[in-house]
């Protein structure tokens, strides 16, 4: 399964939000910005965003858009499946050998897992391990 660019700026998005929580609404002018992305493409991504019920628009001249809830109850697996449909690798037939069907539900199990289990929250607080002082040494 790969993941379109929807799905990826569409995760952006919901992670700048997720960063400004509670600081009130944020334009899409300025998440393009920060990003270096087209606000006539996040245009496009958060209306799916807005109609699952995952943002909040805020109208008026300081407006923008709003997490509708906190970033530890939104995972990437709700923002992938709006803006990517269904999370599965391969299409299932009738006719597919039952071993091969076995790997493609565990393979797309696996992804759901992954995507279900990670918040926006872990995801803006994601911080990766200081590998200088891991080094092993063999003599």
């Amino acid at each position: 399964m790969k993941i379109s660019t929807k799905g990826r700026y569409g995760l952006t998005i919901m992670m700048e939000l997720a960063a400004k929580y509670g600081e009130g609404p944020i334009s899409l002018k300025s998440i393009a910005e920060k990003n270096q992305l087209s606000e006539h493409y996040l245009e496009q991504l958060i209306a799916p965003l807005r109609n699952a019920g995952l943002v909040k628009s805020i109208r008026g001249a300081y407006g923008g858009y709003v997490l509708s809830r906190e970033a530890s109850e939104i995972t990437a697996g709700d923002v992938i499946r709006v803006l990517e449909g269904p999370i599965s690798p391969v299409d299932f037939t009738e006719e597919d050998d039952p071993a091969k069907r076995n790997l493609w539900l565990r393979i797309r199990d696996g992804i759901a897992n992954v995507l279900d289990s990670t918040t926006l929250f872990d995801l803006i607080s994601y911080q990766e391990q200081d590998t200088a002082d891991n080094y092993m040494f063999y003599i």
